[in-house]
């Protein structure tokens, strides 16, 4: 079964339960800021989940397109992938567990032709520490519909210590079988939605070839286990709760959150193995053998990272609100990805001019008419692949040999770690990896501690060794602080959030403020920028300090330049008006001005290069 007729189906089949298509949300969030990328169907949808009405009724579905960094390490183990696509639906405090396993199941046997005796399911445990109960009514629920199936169902516990046991239904901790944005319930923050789930895993069978060859495979073996066997194909999650200050609190609505992987289901209904088998992959392989002149088979790793980096990068370029590569939260992820995909071209011998374009013509080809902004966006996805992987590859021969000299050592240390990226461009995860894949080890503390060396001694210059960029500390150099904070939130308004202050320095006479941007702005960019400060100004905002930790700065949005600088509390400047709605919110030393009327007019002289991908404004107040 093809991953476009998967789609098809799953579509059809929740519209005959009277479900309303909803589209695929873009993958930069645009009003999340604590979010770097949508990485499941459920986070544009968090307003309806705590209560808010949804424009097309309370049943809806979807296939949305998601990304999660946290899995760049895992690519090539046949099963995971960065970028992938998860099939949705949704109860808004409609349907509830009986409806949602049932249908989930349906879809899988009835529509999808997979066998149930090799489906097997896990459900939340419980916790006497949040009050949660262990979920009897899931395990009565599937044990019916097994029944049905003539397929005998056994709840087993603690599978991960003894094994399978003979049994179809498995309970598992939080770590396995709670979601939520924030994880695991002591996670949490007060006012988030969770709630515990039941997953769906397929049996690939207990002689698979990668199974034999896992390390995990003299450990007890289990659904939720690594060992190769099981993969999950779904997972319903029952958000009903809502964290409060002293524990958890049902909400007043009960809703379902389903989320299956649609390479996965491709990958199960076309007989394979591995998810760069699918159809969904093969052209991007097959790009990649031609290119390299190898074979997949024999180079299985560096074939599925260069597949999967490559794809994600050209839906992250090509996303509505796409960003490019930089050193900077989403676009250092872009970045991170190309340069990994090019170190492993390289071991692949692919000498091939615009090659990497070359594999992103593949991926827009299988998805242009899923994902039509993808095909749109094309020559902004080709430009940044080459531009990024021209500059990348100038350094990485050099880069290479630096490296290879440190062989002999047991430990790459952080100075060295810290050499490699700021002259070759080597992200510390590609330093890692090389190291690891000779037995080594890197001092990531110290790279860590020798970047911020590198960053105060670089503030220092820009700013004359004074806080906040300040050449000085008087009126004027205070109404310019405030006015970069003004600019800033228009640069990221007209330009892009992907717009990151870059350093400033404040005399009495002008604001010198520099940003991440990879192109000259327009006379139209600035002036709409400028006249955005200026509306600002006239609107006599308020501008609110307050104290917090870094981390709760962060969860609330505040934007940080710097952010290894900060201690564990900051002072958080918020600029805003009388209905509470924020112009501006960023973690800051201050001094500023009490209201945006103090300042006068903003007037932009210049707008210049500072340096690769760092764009330079000098403006006045008037």
């Amino acid at each position: 079964m093809k991953s476009k007729e998967i789609r098809e189906k799953f579509l059809e089949f929740y519209k005959k339960k009277d479900h309303a298509q909803i589209p695929s949300a873009p993958l930069v969030p645009d009003k999340d800021s604590t979010l770097l990328f949508v990485n499941s169907g459920m986070f544009p949808l968090v307003p309806y989940l705590l209560g808010e009405e949804h424009p097309e009724g309370k049943r809806l579905v979807n296939y949305q397109k998601c990304f999660r960094s946290d899995d760049i390490e895992e690519i090539g183990d046949m099963r995971h992938t960065t970028f992938f696509e998860m099939l949705g639906n949704w109860s808004l405090g409609d349907y509830f567990k009986e409806e949602q396993l049932k249908w989930a199941f349906e879809f899988f046997v009835d529509e999808l032709g997979l066998d149930p005796g090799r489906l097997y399911v896990s459900v939340h445990r419980g916790n006497p520490d949040t009050g949660i109960e262990r979920d009897k009514d899931s395990v009565r629920i599937w044990k019916n519909i097994f029944k049905k199936r003539g397929v005998e169902a056994k709840d087993v516990d603690f599978a991960e210590k003894e094994g399978m046991k003979g049994g179809r239904i498995f309970y598992y901790p939080d770590k396995e079988n709670w979601w939520s944005r924030a994880g695991v319930p002591e996670n949490m923050p007060p006012g988030e939605p969770g709630g515990p789930d039941s997953e769906v895993f397929y049996d690939l069978g207990e002689d698979l070839g990668h199974h034999k060859r896992s390390p995990f495979k003299d450990n007890p073996c289990h659904i939720n286990c690594d060992c190769g066997r099981f993969i999950e194909i779904g997972n319903s999650v029952f958000i009903e709760f809502i964290k409060k200050e002293n524990g958890f609190e049902k909400l007043p609505k009960q809703n379902v959150d389903f989320g299956g992987g649609l390479e996965r289901l491709a990958m199960i209904t076309q007989g394979k193995t591995s998810i760069f088998e699918a159809d969904i992959f093969l052209p991007i392989i097959k790009e990649i053998e031609k290119l390299s002149s190898c074979n997949y088979r024999d180079m299985v790793r560096s074939f599925e990272i260069i597949a999967d980096h490559i794809k994600a990068a050209t839906f992250i370029l090509g996303d509505e609100r796409g960003v490019t590569p930089s050193n900077k939260e989403q676009g250092y992820f872009v970045r991170r990805l190309i340069r990994r995909a090019i170190r492993h071209g390289r071991q692949l011998d692919i000498t091939s001019d615009r090659w990497l374009s070359a594999v992103a013509e593949r991926v827009v080809e299988v998805y242009k008419d899923i994902y039509p902004e993808i095909e749109k966006n094309a020559d902004h996805i080709y430009e940044n692949l080459e531009k990024e992987g021209s500059e990348f590859q100038r350094t990485l021969k050099k880069g290479l040999k630096e490296f290879h000299k440190l062989n002999e050592k047991k430990e790459i240390s952080g100075e060295e770690a810290a050499f490699l990226y700021q002259t070759y461009g080597f992200p510390i995860e590609l330093t890692e990896e090389m190291a690891l894949e000779r037995g080594q080890g890197v001092d990531k503390e110290g790279f860590y501690r020798e970047m911020e060396k590198h960053k105060e001694l670089s503030r220092e210059y820009s700013a004359g060794s004074f806080k906040s960029g300040l050449g000085e500390n008087n009126d004027e150099t205070i109404k310019l602080h405030t006015a970069t904070h003004l600019l800033l939130a228009s640069l990221r308004k007209i330009l892009g959030s992907d717009v990151y202050q870059e350093g400033s320095n404040i005399t009495s006479e002008r604001l010198r403020f520099d940003f991440s941007f990879d192109r000259k702005i327009t006379e139209e960019e600035k002036k709409r920028v400028e006249e955005l400060v200026n509306e600002m100004i006239k609107k006599d905002l308020l501008v609110k300090k307050e104290e917090m930790k870094l981390d709760d700065a962060l969860e609330v949005g505040a934007l940080a330049s710097f952010r290894e600088k900060y201690p564990s509390k900051v002072w958080v400047y918020s600029i805003h008006d009388e209905k509470g709605d924020v112009y501006s919110k960023e973690i800051c030393t201050g001094p500023h001005v009490k209201r945006t009327s103090e300042l006068g007019k903003f007037s932009i002289k210049k707008e210049e290069a500072c340096s690769s991908g760092v764009r330079r404004i000098k403006a006045v107040l008037l």
